[in-house]
C-alpha cells in the first residue's frame, strides 16, 4: 500500500510530464485500436463474403477429391448425410453439389463449360448464389412444359453463345456410369458477372443433374455454412463422418487466398509494432529523465535501508499505473470511432475484385480482442522499457547519488 501511494505522489508531483506521457500512450492505444479494428474488421468481411460467395465454410468431399478430382468419387447415401450434417449444433445450412466438365452448344458455337448440380433451396440459403442472378429467375427443381429441364448459365457463357433467357442449351458430357450424357436445357437466368466464379459455369437443378449424369443420390461435394466462420477448422476436425469422405475447412480449400491474406495481415502487425516502438522510445525517454531527476532521492532512500528490489518495483508501478490510466483515456477515445466503423464501415469509391469477389465496404470490428490487445501492448512495453531506468534506480550508491546534483 505503502509502495502504491508514493508510486502516486511521484506521479501527480510532475503533472505536467505525466500528462504529455499519458497523451502519448493514450494515443498509440487509440492507433492500435483503431488500425486493429480496420484490419480484423475488414479480413472478416472479406472471408465472410469469400465463403458466401461459393465455397462454404467447410467441404466434405471423398477422401482425396481435393487433389484429384474424379466423377466416380462420389458421396454415397447423401439424404441421410445430409440429415446428419444439418443437424450439427454449429451448421445452419449445408448444400450438395454435382460436378462435370461439358461442352456447351448454341448456336452453331461450342464452348467448355463446368455443370455443377445444386439443390436450388438449400443453395439459396448456403451462399449468395440466388443474389447474383441478373437476368431470369432462379432455378427450379423441375421441368418446364416442354419436358426440359431449366438451367442458370454465367455471363460470360451467355455472351460467348449468344444465349438469353429462355433460349436452349445443348450440354454434352460423361456420366458417372460411363454413357455419353447428352441433353437440351432451357435457360432460366443468366448469373454473375465477366469477372465472377460463376462466369462459364452451368447451375442444374439436383433432380435435373442425376437424369443428365445418371447419378443417384449421389454428390461430388457438401457445402456447409457455420454459424462464425473461425468455427470452420474445429468443425472440419471434430465432425463424424464415413471413413472414405474428409471434411476441409475453407483455409485449406482456398489455401492460396488464406496464404495471401495471412502475409497481408502480417505485413498490418508490423506497421503497428513501429507505431507501438516509437511510443515505446517517448515512454522510455520520460521514465529515464523522470530517474536521473530524482538521483539524490533515491539515494536517500537506499541510506535510509530501502531495499533494492522496492526501489525497481516503485519505478515499475509508476510506469505501469500511467499506461493502465492511458488505456483508459484511449478505450473511451477510441470507443466512437469503432463502433462507427463497425456499423457503418467506409465505403471505397471503387470496388477491390478479391478472389473474384466484389469488396466495397471497410468494415471494422467491435470486439474484445480489438480493445484488449492494445492496452496488452501498451501496458507490455511500457513495463518493458521501464526495466532499464528502474535497474539504474535500484542499483544507485547512496553516497554517489546524494553528491550528484
Amino acid at each position: 500500500m505503502m509502495l502504491l501511494k508514493l508510486a502516486l505522489r511521484n506521479i501527480f508531483r510532475n503533472r505536467r510530464r505525466s500528462l504529455l506521457t499519458l497523451l502519448s500512450m493514450s494515443g498509440g492505444y487509440f492507433l492500435l485500436a483503431t488500425m486493429l479494428s480496420m484490419s480484423e474488421g475488414s479480413y472478416s468481411h472479406i472471408i465472410n463474403l469469400f465463403t458466401q460467395d461459393h465455397t462454404g465454410h467447410v467441404q466434405v468431399h471423398h477422401s482425396d477429391y481435393l487433389s484429384r478430382p474424379s466423377p466416380y468419387k462420389t458421396i454415397d447415401n447423401l439424404s441421410l448425410l445430409l440429415e446428419q450434417i444439418s443437424q450439427q449444433d454449429d451448421v445452419t445450412s449445408a448444400s450438395p453439389r454435382i460436378y462435370a466438365p461439358a461442352l456447351a452448344f448454341a448456336n452453331d458455337k461450342t464452348f467448355p463449360v463446368q455443370v455443377i448440380g445444386i439443390d436450388p433451396h438449400l443453395e439459396a440459403r448456403t451462399t449468395l448464389l440466388a443474389q447474383k442472378v441478373t437476368q431470369g429467375s432462379w432455378l427450379e427443381n423441375s421441368m418446364t412444359g416442354q419436358g426440359l429441364f431449366t438451367a442458370m448459365i454465367g455471363s460470360s457463357l451467355a455472351k460467348n453463345l449468344h444465349l438469353g433467357v429462355g433460349d436452349e442449351l445443348i450440354l454434352i458430357s460423361q456420366g458417372i456410369d460411363g454413357s455419353i450424357a447428352n441433353d437440351i436445357f432451357s435457360i432460366s437466368a443468366i448469373v454473375g458477372t465477366a469477372e465472377s466464379y460463376e462466369r462459364n459455369n452451368v447451375y442444374l437443378s439436383l433432380l435435373g443433374a442425376n437424369e443428365f449424369l445418371s447419378t443417384n443420390n449421389q454428390a461430388h461435394e457438401i457445402a456447409i455454412a457455420l454459424e462464425n466462420q473461425s468455427q470452420a477448422r474445429h468443425f472440419a476436425a471434430n465432425i463424424d463422418l464415413p471413413p472414405e469422405l474428409t471434411a476441409a475447412p475453407w483455409q485449406k480449400i482456398e489455401e492460396s487466398f488464406y496464404k495471401s491474406m495471412q502475409v497481408d495481415k502480417k505485413g498490418n502487425y508490423i506497421s503497428l509494432a513501429v507505431i507501438m516502438f516509437l511510443v515505446s522510445i517517448g515512454v522510455l525517454n520520460t521514465v529515464l529523465m523522470g530517474t536521473m531527476e530524482r538521483t539524490r532521492e533515491f539515494g536517500v532512500l537506499k541510506a535510509i535501508g530501502t531495499r533494492s528490489e522496492l526501489v525497481f518495483m516503485l519505478i515499475l508501478l509508476e510506469s505501469a499505473l500511467l499506461a493502465i490510466a492511458s488505456c483508459i483515456v484511449g478505450l473511451l477515445l477510441a470507443l466512437l470511432p469503432i463502433t462507427y466503423l463497425s456499423r457503418t464501415g467506409l465505403l471505397l469509391p471503387e470496388p477491390i475484385d478479391i478472389g473474384g469477389v466484389q469488396f466495397q465496404v471497410m468494415l471494422g470490428e467491435f470486439s474484445a480482442f480489438v480493445l484488449l490487445l492494445p492496452a496488452i501492448t501498451v501496458i507490455a512495453s511500457t513495463v518493458l522499457v521501464s526495466l532499464f531506468p528502474a535497474y539504474r534506480a535500484a542499483t544507485t550508491v547512496p553516497v554517489q547519488a546524494m553528491q550528484a546534483t
